[in-house]
């Protein structure tokens, strides 16, 4: 009886080696407010400065997709798509706090619920931003709410803890000892890291903190935007780097050194937003540069240990972020900078390497494809695509050619108006609406092949009168088909 039983114990594991050999393993990397155009693989103004090399090495094995999207550019509500592969309107998430903050059922499906019960092992380490008890994870310890950079609070299965260090170490370490000593080796796995950094008010670890200080970064050439070619919302905002961003809080001006220049110089006007700027990029990329290297130990385990060959890696943010364009930091419009969110993938001899995808892709897409990358059921209420087919470098000739973005948090922070809109390849057509918008309803129109900065609405010439019809004709359609209510105007 013992050597049968012996035997079905070897039998047994081997069958588990082969099922987690033929299925991935999945390392989801996630970050808070980290801006496309602050990562070296993406290039722009800050390619030169050798910012984020190990997330390069992603982009270097894998492909890096240069139109992916959020759909409601805010926190909670990107990691709540995340989970559901839903339009905040269907998974209940609008904003982050206040009336327009939204409930959030966790009992509602889910992409890490299903791989559960696919034979997968899911954990999760890190910022999830949404109130209540995880649902769908062997093992889960997260920050509660924006939780803190230094000597953080978690909570977790076991209740709260307290840690010592820098949060974004912290949830390096307790992923690595996930993988090396509490999972099960015989069994594929699913893992997301949550780093809270870059997220306001860009508290480096202190290994960081100085990587960036002499450095003076190139400006954006709209950093003195006066928003002539836009409508009342992108006047109203309060998100400016000159009156928005606080000399304290945001950029530690009581810190020796920087209370010393700023005694020495008394800056003014626009040499005053400048400091701002290399202030606000030096710690911003300083909080980066904590996280790539995170990446890295990441990437440097999985080697080692063997598991590379079979782990598909990824990398993105909850939505882009402002780096001075327009004058602005934050989110929430559905500008490029902010709509727009980093998104890089390597799957080990399935994707091309080196290779750029420029098909519109968006949040709601990212349940669906670790749901078809295990060979799971994807539930039938999740409303965006498997990107498989393009990790695999073919584009489906029924590809998406349009996207659907809604922003609900007015009143709230910064003051960006409630807008929904249609954003295509070329064109994006948007609404601004509500009480605080002259008439209640105010057009825009962006041409992003002739106007990539987004610099002038073109809604006002007659000659795109056509263009208007039959993009407002998709943004109906795009409401329709994905049930957004009527009384979500």
């Amino acid at each position: 009886m013992k050597f049968f039983s012996t035997h079905l114990a070897i039998l047994m594991a081997g069958l588990f080696s082969c099922a987690a050999a033929e299925r991935p393993n999945i390392l989801w990397i996630f970050s808070d407010d980290h801006a496309y155009q602050a990562i070296g693989a993406y290039g722009g103004l800050l390619e030169q400065e050798n910012l984020t090399p190990n997330i390069d090495r992603i982009a270097a094995h894998g492909m890096r997709f240069d139109k992916a999207y959020v759909g409601n550019s805010i926190c909670g509500p990107s990691r709540a798509t995340l989970l559901t592969g839903k339009h905040s309107h269907k998974n209940g998430k609008y904003g982050n706090s206040g009336k327009n903050q939204g409930n959030f059922d966790h009992n509602q499906p889910q992409f890490q619920k299903v791989l559960q019960q696919s034979g997968y092992q899911t954990a999760m380490f890190g910022k999830i931003h949404i109130k209540g008890e995880l649902q769908g994870f062997d093992a889960w310890e997260v920050l509660p709410g924006q939780g803190r950079y230094h000597n953080p609070s978690f909570t977790s299965m076991d209740g709260p803890t307290k840690r010592k260090g820098h949060s974004t170490t912290i949830i390096g370490d307790l992923a690595l000892e996930w993988l090396q000593e509490d999972r099960k080796k015989t069994e594929p796995f699913m893992l997301m890291v949550h780093f809270k950094a870059p997220h306001r008010n860009w508290q480096p670890d202190p290994k960081f903190k100085e990587a960036f200080k002499d450095r003076t970064f190139p400006e954006p050439p709209t950093l003195f935007d006066d928003y002539a070619g836009r409508g009342y919302a992108a006047h109203h905002q309060r998100m400016t780097i000159e009156k928005s961003m606080t000399m304290n809080g945001d950029l530690k001006a009581k810190e020796a050194e920087r209370a010393a220049y700023l005694h020495a110089h008394n800056l003014t006007g626009k040499d005053l937003v400048r400091w701002k700027y290399q202030t606000y990029l030096r710690d911003y990329l300083a909080c980066i540069a904590g996280v790539d290297h995170n990446v890295g130990r990441l990437l440097d385990y999985l080697k080692e240990s063997g598991l590379a060959e079979n782990t598909i890696v990824m990398y993105s943010s909850d939505q882009g972020f402002y780096l001075g364009e327009h004058g602005w930091f934050d989110k929430r419009f559905i500008y490029e900078e902010s709509a727009r969110t980093p998104f890089i993938a390597s799957w080990p001899g399935v994707t091309p390497k080196g290779s750029v995808n420029d098909d519109l892709v968006q949040n709601i897409d990212f349940a669906e494809t670790f749901l078809d990358m295990a060979g799971a059921k994807i539930p039938e209420d999740m409303q965006g695509k498997s990107l498989v087919p393009l990790l695999k470098g073919k584009t489906p000739d029924d590809w998406r050619d349009s996207l659907y973005y809604h922003y609900y948090e007015f009143p709230g922070a910064h003051s960006v108006r409630k807008h929904e809109g249609v954003i295509g390849k070329r064109y994006k057509l948007v609404r601004f609406y509500g009480n605080d918008v002259p008439n209640g309803e105010e057009w825009e129109l962006y041409d992003l092949q002739t106007d990539p900065q987004e610099m002038r609405s073109i809604y006002q010439d007659p000659e795109n009168s056509e263009l208007i019809s039959k993009l407002k004709a998709e943004l109906k359609r795009l409401r329709e088909a994905y049930e957004v209510p009527d009384d979500q105007q």
